[in-house]
């Protein structure tokens, strides 16, 4: 089979279009056959080897351990492992690639049957795998911080891969939701559900007086001391980047103060995907999808995502 491999960390030109051997599925796992993917944030810091935790995360400090990447799947089934019970041979689908599994940047990929969700119909192939990685990390941050209904919820960078999912979940789960973005994406935000929009490029949000109950920084470009006058008393500021000032804002915080600083650890589980799978059947969850790609051009879009600015997801398409 076709796929898009790497064998050192680097820019974007490390990734090479190859021949592979088509994988086979172990007993609790399905084989797919893709019909588009995504480029997200872990895939790009995967391939580059930066920060140099993203190596350490990867157990692969030197190369590269995984070949192939890309978190989200959709497709088809075509074949199943012999303990496999829920799913069969035809099933349109969707899903998330464990981190430790070679990725859906490929004609096909293996990954464990509870990790996979039969395909919604009102989903297209491409639709679907906007969703997994974006929401379910959005989802697993939020619930970091203690989301809870009635509370006041800002989103820092609400149009992007992970925003624009955030938006829709901290609305669904009963919160008052303001989104930071620019001036460009203020209809996209507020047509997700937002119940107020700022725009960045001609207000600070930091120096509003507004204060919030939680501060998710969904593109890591605030920090903990920035945002503290933006939390209430007992409010939390989570990150999506690990870095040095938000490791040392959780040090901090966590031996004073009742506002606090965190960042957690992006491991979505099987009970995640079931839970949003749940939201987009019923209509309360939709993916966002800013450019696609083939699969020939994956380079490309590892350029694009890298820059910054993408409105919602970047979708990989895998020809027959």
């Amino acid at each position: 089979m076709k796929a898009m491999v790497y064998h050192n960390y680097g820019s974007p030109d490390v990734l090479q279009l190859e021949e592979v051997e088509k994988p086979t599925p172990k007993d609790t796992e399905v084989l797919i056959k893709v019909h588009a993917t995504s480029v997200s944030p872990a895939d790009w810091h995967f391939r580059s080897g930066t920060p140099f935790v993203a190596r350490i995360m990867a157990g692969a400090p030197l190369k590269p351990k995984i070949g192939i990447l890309g978190l989200d799947v959709a497709g088809e089934i075509e074949a199943v492992g012999s303990s496999v019970q829920r799913l069969k041979e035809g099933d349109p689908v969707y899903g998330l690639v464990p981190p430790n599994m070679n990725g859906a940047n490929a004609e096909y990929t293996c990954i464990p049957e509870e990790n996979v969700l039969i395909k919604p119909v009102n989903l297209t192939y491409e639709e679907a795998a906007a969703i997994p990685a974006g929401a379910g990390v959005a989802l697993l941050f939020l619930r970091a911080g203690g989301i809870q209904s009635g509370q006041r919820v800002l989103i820092n960078g609400a149009s992007g891969g992970l925003g624009t999912f955030a938006v829709q979940l901290a609305k669904s789960l009963g919160t008052e939701v303001t989104g930071v973005c620019s001036t460009r994406n203020v209809d996209l935000v507020q047509s997700l559900g937002a119940d107020e929009v700022i725009d960045y490029t001609k207000e600070d949000f930091t120096q509003s007086g507004q204060t919030y109950d939680l501060v998710f920084d969904a593109v890591g470009k605030s920090s903990f001391p920035k945002c503290r006058r933006s939390l209430n008393r007992s409010g939390v500021y989570v990150s999506t980047v690990l870095t040095p000032q938000i490791v040392l804002s959780m040090l901090s915080t966590s031996i004073t103060g009742s506002k606090k600083a965190l960042f957690a650890t992006p491991r979505v589980t099987p009970e995640d995907l079931q839970f949003v799978n749940g939201l987009v059947e019923a209509g309360k969850l939709r993916p966002v999808i800013d450019r696609s790609y083939p699969l020939s051009e994956l380079a490309e879009a590892h350029r694009y995502a890298e820059m910054g600015h993408v409105r919602g997801r970047v979708i990989i398409t895998v020809p027959d």
